[in-house]
Parts: C-alpha cells; sequence; structure tokens
C-alpha cells in the first residue's frame, strides 16, 4: 500500500534513524566519513536522537493520539508500540551509565530497528487502512 501523503514525513524520518541503527550494530560494517570508535558513534546517536529521535516521538504521540478509540485492535497496538517508545527512551538514557556502551548501543539498535519495522509495515498500514478520515486530519504543523 503506498503510504499517506500525512505518514511520508514520518517514514522519511524513519528511514534516517534506521541508517543510525545500521551505523550503531557492533557488526556493522564502516561508512566513510562516520568514525567507528565508540564515544564518537555515541556522541553522534546524541545528536540525532536530540534532532529527529525526540521531535518524532512528539508527532507519532500526536498521531497515536489522533487514531485512538476508533477501534479497540488499532488501540492496542497503539499501546503496544507507546511502551515501545517507552522502553527505547529508558535503554537510550541509561547509556550515560552504561558498562559497556558498545554492547549496549548495539542493542538499542536492534530495538529501534525492529520497533520502526513495525511501524511501517504493520502500524502504518493499519492507520491508513482502518482510519482513513483520520489520515486525512493529520496536520503535524499545528501538533
Amino acid at each position: 500500500m503506498q503510504r499517506h501523503p500525512n505518514l511520508v514525513p514520518l517514514s522519511h524520518e524513519h528511514k534516517r534513524l534506521l541508517f543510525v541503527c545500521r551505523y550503531l550494530k557492533t557488526d556493522a560494517a564502516p561508512y566513510e566519513g562516520f568514525p567507528l570508535e565508540t564515544q564518537a558513534k555515541l556522541e553522534y546517536m546524541v545528536k540525532i536522537f536530540q534532532e529527529v529521535m525526540v521531535p518524532h516521538i512528539q508527532k507519532e504521540d500526536y498521531l497515536f493520539e489522533l487514531c485512538r478509540g476508533h477501534h479497540a485492535e488499532i488501540d492496542v497496538m497503539l499501546d503496544e508500540l507507546l511502551e515501545e517508545h517507552r522502553t527505547i527512551s529508558g535503554m537510550y538514557s541509561a547509556l550515560v551509565d552504561s558498562p559497556d556502551v558498545e554492547r549496549d548501543m548495539d542493542i538499542l539498535a536492534r530495538s529501534l530497528e525492529a520497533h520502526i519495522r513495525k511501524e511501517e509495515r504493520v502500524a502504518f498500514e493499519k492507520l491508513q487502512e482502518m482510519l482513513p478520515d483520520v489520515m486525512d486530519q493529520i496536520n503535524f504543523e499545528n501538533s
């Protein structure tokens, strides 16, 4: 199914975040122009989370609130996604005190990647299919 135009900005942000996930994994291939040192990877991740992830989650919170209350199946799915947001945010916050930052960045990257894929392949598809009128109402500028 083609992505609803109002969800395209979220999908573009997902694409950027998926790159970060690939880069942070312990088995990642080197990317030209991106350092391999753990501290440099951590600094890059912090920058991207502040610039992309925080506003992205705010947009998704707005989207999920608009979609809540129309279908029980959707509400259950949204609760799962919001719990994953909390878990991923907690993993990110815990990196400060991590005894093994490289391992924990890898775990975070894999968790975030699975979450994004679930949103793209399952959640967005269901929202478009079951709530087309709500999709038309989305306006991230006013969220």
